[in-house]
């Protein structure tokens, strides 16, 4: 389980496609989110790059989303709900 599906708040603001952003500051964001938000549970830990491609993976399959609030002028990577 990801950090992005234990976030329990809903985000506010507009969403950013994800593959509009240039790689490297998607990546670079990706990778904020992750060393902020990703706890490890149970015996298995990953590496950075690990992390990184299954929030990529979740981005991809429609499972998260990059959203930018105008309030705190910040982007954060939130779970879809269906």
């Amino acid at each position: 389980m990801t950090s992005s599906e234990q976030t329990d708040h809903q985000e506010e603001g507009v969403e950013v496609p994800y593959d509009q952003l240039n790689p490297d500051t998607l990546r670079n964001l990706i990778s904020e989110f992750v060393t902020r938000e990703w706890e490890e549970s149970g015996a298995t830990s990953y590496t950075l790059d690990q992390k990184i491609e299954q929030v990529l993976r979740q981005l991809r399959e429609g499972k998260a989303r990059v959203v930018f609030d105008a309030t705190s002028e910040s982007c954060n990577i939130v779970p879809c709900h269906s």
